[in-house]
Parts: structure tokens; C-alpha cells; sequence
């Protein structure tokens, strides 16, 4: 079995990057082509662009229920992280010097919590359960009057637990602690509403829900002050300067309005999908452990491993999928996922996870097939160790 010359994989990498949905790339045609004026220029070309701008604003607000001022464009999900953690730590350094999170942030938010600590701030870093949960209990318990900034993402995107965003939230204000929530993982998969999540900063990443990569954005609370990351003309309410990529936001701003429209029947779809990988993958692979908490979790992401295997000899073998890997193969060094790792995850099933992450476009033909594709290569590479009863599941 192998991939016939000049066919694509079954894409089953989601979390890593959406395809630009036919409908975004419409509304984005005419900002490349003709409408191409810069959105601060008060003539006919300017106004065009700079109308493209606000719709895009208003559809995104639209979309996690905040006011259109409210929303700041920046380049990316990670731009938008940045840009909320450090913009807040410079804006509030009289107040304190203290930042909370936890140990499964992506690196574009633990990494700038790192950077912050290396200039002089204190930083706790939250441990999970085995399902890569954080307690609310133990967020509140970490809090100080120095304090400044409560950062914890909505949805892991390696093995997809929803984090206990809302309840965090309502301790860090009993506590007058600001909230930031990395969702660019969650939107467009399950509710995504700044008032129901009770957070102050919200970052969103374009290329996670059927945009382009190059574009996202930033939440900001009204009345919340920032200290903008790249200084120049007032842009965007002032917080970054830089004539905006009117093509890309307008991309933005129509893929949120679709997320929008059709948000509880995709999610169903994927949920639907998802299930039939996982149900299909127990059923070969009785031996397989799932990572992740079974219910609260997003609908479209799978993460499995395989006992005695190595992720990437397997990714390498498997031609007829395109998924992702829970551990990097560096020479002969094997590194595990920073995730799985603070899971407590065993190191025999670790080094062999796979993410196995669905989309809108996901169809049960190409689940099926490439459950028979993935069978097929464990198989090959571990006869006897994955087929074996008894270690199947997750974490109690």
C-alpha cells in the first residue's frame, strides 16, 4: 500500500492549519485585485479598504460577542499572544511583577511568560491531571497581590482538553487579576464568547479557522490598558502600528461569519468524525492509550499512542496520511511533548502519539481509509505489541 503518484494525503492535521474555505478566498479576491487602497487614505480607494476593515471587525466581535472596538488585528494567533502578555506585564509593571499559567500552553504563550521571567518577573506555572486539566482551585491558590496576569488557553491543541477558562476567570476577578485566553484552538469548534468565558484578552489565529495564515486577532476588554509591541503611526486604536493587511482581515472577517452561521452543525460533523477514527483505532489497537479528557474536550481532535512505537517512524511510513507527531526525533534523541510530559503520559506510549485532528471537510470515506492505511503501517512496525488487550484508555 502507498500513495498513487500524484495523490494528496488524507489531511487529518487541522490543529496545525485549516484550509482556506472557498468562501473566504471570494470575499478576499477583490482586496488583491482591485480594491487595493490603503484603509488611512481619505480618498474613494482608502474609504473601500478602510469599510472592508470595520465589516471585518464587526463580523469577528460578531462571532465571541464583544464590541467591534474591542477587537485589534494583528498578524497571528501568536502576534495576538504576545501582544496581550507582554502589552499587559509593561502596562501594569507598578502594579506587580507575577504572571500565572500553565504547563500546557503553546510556546507562543509559555515561551513569552518565559521571556518575561528572564527580565525580572515571577512566573507560576500551573501543573494538569492526567487528562491535561488545570485545577481553578490551584489558579486561584497561586494568585498574589503582585499578580499581574492570569494566562490559561481555552483548548489544547495537541491533545484537546478544554481548560476551566470561566471559573479561572471568576477567582482571578474576585482578585482584580486580568484573564488572558489563548483560543485559537477552540473557535470555530465549540462557543467561543468573551462574556460566558469572563476573560480580558482573547487571541484568535486566522489559519485555525478556514482564513489564511498572516492574519489574526487580539480581544482586548474595553478600558483595559496595553503597551503596544510595535510603535509607529495609531493604527489600530493605537496598540499596532502598521498599515493593515486589508485582504487578510477581510479573509478574517468572513471566516468568522461563517464560524458563526453554521458553528453547532460543524461541530456535530466533526464530533461525528472524530468518534469514528477513535472508535475505529479501538478496535485495531486495543492496545492504543488516548490522551485527553473524554468528554470535556474539543470535537475534532484524537490523540493516541502507540506502546513501543516511535511517532515519527511511524508519520514516515504512513504516505497515505497527513497528521502530527507527540514526540520529535532529533538524531537519536526522541523528545516527547512538553504536553505529555506534564501528563505524566508513560514514556512507552508518549514517544508513539500521533494527533489525529478532523475538519468541516473531513468525510467518513477518508476516516475509514485512513484507519485501514494506519492499521496497516503499526502493524508492520509492532506485530505483536498493538494488538494485545489491557492497556487501552485514559487516565482515571
Amino acid at each position: 500500500m502507498g500513495l498513487a503518484k500524484d495523490a494528496q494525503p488524507i489531511y487529518l492535521d487541522y490543529n496545525a492549519t485549516t484550509p482556506v474555505d472557498p468562501r473566504v478566498r471570494e470575499a478576499m479576491e477583490p482586496y488583491l485585485r482591485q480594491h487595493f487602497g490603503n484603509p488611512s487614505s481619505a480618498h474613494a480607494y482608502g474609504t473601500r479598504a478602510r469599510q472592508a476593515v470595520d465589516r471585518a471587525r464587526q463580523q469577528v466581535a460578531a462571532l465571541i460577542g464583544c464590541a467591534a472596538r474591542e477587537v485589534i488585528f494583528t498578524s497571528g494567533g501568536s502576534e495576538a499572544n504576545n501582544m496581550a502578555i507582554k502589552g499587559l506585564a509593561h502596562a501594569r509593571r507598578h502594579r506587580g511583577d507575577h504572571i500565572v499559567t500553565s504547563a500546557v500552553e503553546h510556546p507562543a504563550v509559555l515561551e513569552v511568560c518565559r521571556h518575561l521571567e528572564a527580565g525580572g518577573c515571577r512566573l507560576t506555572v500551573l501543573p494538569v491531571d492526567g487528562y491535561g486539566r488545570v485545577e481553578a482551585r490551584a489558579a486561584e491558590a497561586a494568585l498574589t497581590p503582585r499578580t499581574l496576569l492570569v494566562t490559561v488557553m481555552h483548548a489544547n491543541n495537541e491533545v484537546g482538553t478544554l481548560q476551566p477558562v470561566a471559573e479561572i476567570a471568576r477567582a482571578a476577578r474576585r482578585h482584580g487579576v486580568p484573564v488572558h485566553s489563548d483560543c485559537a484552538q477552540s473557535l470555530g469548534k465549540v462557543p467561543v464568547r468573551v462574556e460566558q468565558l469572563g476573560v480580558d484578552l482573547l487571541s484568535i489565529a486566522g489559519h485555525k479557522a478556514y482564513a489564511p495564515k498572516g492574519v489574526g486577532a487580539l480581544y482586548v476588554r474595553s478600558g483595559l490598558a496595553l503597551e503596544p509591541l510595535i510603535h509607529g503611526a495609531g493604527h489600530e486604536g493605537g496598540l499596532r502600528a502598521g498599515t493593515e493587511n486589508v485582504s487578510q482581515i477581510v479573509g478574517l472577517g468572513e471566516a468568522c461569519a461563517m464560524l458563526d452561521e453554521g458553528l453547532a452543525e460543524h461541530a456535530l460533523h466533526m464530533r461525528a468524525m472524530r468518534d469514528r477514527l477513535e472508535a475505529g483505532l479501538t478496535a485495531r489497537f486495543p492496545d492504543a492509550r488516548f490522551h485527553g479528557h473524554p468528554d470535556g474536550r474539543l470535537p475534532n481532535t484524537v490523540s493516541v499512542g502507540f506502546r513501543g512505537l516511535a511517532a515519527h517512524e511511524v508519520l514516515g511510513a504512513l504516505e497515505e496520511v497527513a497528521a502530527s507527531a507527540g514526540a520529535a526525533c532529533h538524531g537519536d534523541d526522541v523528545r516527547v511533548s512538553p504536553v505529555l510530559t506534564a501528563m505524566a503520559v508513560p514514556a512507552e506510549f508518549a514517544r508513539g502519539t500521533l494527533r489525529l485532528s478532523v475538519g468541516r471537510y473531513t468525510t467518513a470515506d477518508e476516516i475509514d481509509r485512513a484507519l485501514a492505511a494506519l492499521e496497516a503501517v503499526v502493524r508492520r512496525l509492532a506485530p505483536r505489541s498493538t494488538g494485545e488487550a489491557g492497556g487501552a484508555g485514559s487516565p482515571s
